[in-house]
């Protein structure tokens, strides 16, 4: 399994911090964001590559920081070309890159990169090897207005997707999706043929909802809320926040 981390968006919230540097490389203590992610997911024996798509902005910041890396696993960066905001490919069109440059044919999980993380993936790669299928991540969300600012899904009682809405006005549950993905190597080809065939290209969630129509997926449901899971750094507030709250973790 290749974790494709997702990490081309220029972050253009942070103003100065990310002019010119990548959201998923600043610092948290001794760590960066997308550091503490990759901690963790190293040690899941079914990973065996972490491939970061990056920009053509920000790549050259990426393959200095991967000098300095020690993990288990092979680090590859991938520069999708791009130089600006206003040219950016996003996040589906990017995965798509990276799979046609790195002539990929395994089974993935793919994370977005700029989210502090309370959890484990080690239990979201067992629950997809157990149902045999592509799979989602949910969590509780009782909030309205944040429902309304993500994904939701519909679920039966094995916890296979019935429907999955991005930003719904009026949302049909109250499970939230977070941007991690695992896509199983028999769903290649509808990834593939994914924005030929109408799919979304800019935010993550959007291959996670046409899957949803075109083959069975199931959705693991995160034991807590979204708060106590993970941590969205969008802003300097927040990036402000999680310095003071988890830098000295």
């Amino acid at each position: 399994m290749k974790n494709i981390v997702i990490a081309a968006g220029y972050a253009t919230r942070l103003g100065e911090l990310t002019k010119n540097f990548p959201k998923p490389l600043l610092k948290i203590g001794e760590s960066t964001i997308l550091g503490r992610m990759l901690d963790d997911i190293d040690a899941i024996p079914e990973i065996d590559e972490h491939i970061i798509i990056t920009n053509h902005k920000f790549a050259g910041i990426f393959e200095e920081w991967a000098k300095s890396l020690s993990y288990q696993k092979k680090v590859t960066i991938v520069d999708d070309g791009t130089e600006t905001n206003d040219t950016r490919l996003g996040a589906v069109c990017d995965l798509l890159y990276a799979i046609d440059k790195l002539k990929i044919d395994d089974d993935m999980l793919v994370v977005a990169a700029d989210n502090l993380l309370f959890f484990s993936f080690a239990d979201f790669v067992k629950f997809a090897k157990e149902k045999g299928s592509s799979c989602i991540m949910c969590h509780e969300q009782k909030e309205l207005a944040k429902l309304q600012r993500t994904g939701v899904v519909v679920l039966d009682e094995n916890n296979r997707v019935l429907n999955m809405e991005e930003k719904p006005q009026n949302p049909k549950s109250t499970w939230a999706v977070p941007p991690f993905y695992i896509y199983l190597k028999k769903d290649l080809d509808l990834v593939l043929r994914s924005v030929e065939n109408g799919c979304g290209k800019d935010a993550p969630g959007n291959l996670a909802h046409y899957l949803c129509e075109h083959t069975t997926m199931h959705a693991w449901k995160m034991a807590g809320t979204g708060e106590n899971l993970r941590f969205d750094i969008g802003s300097l507030d927040t990036y402000k926040e999680a310095c003071e709250k988890y830098g000295t973790e």
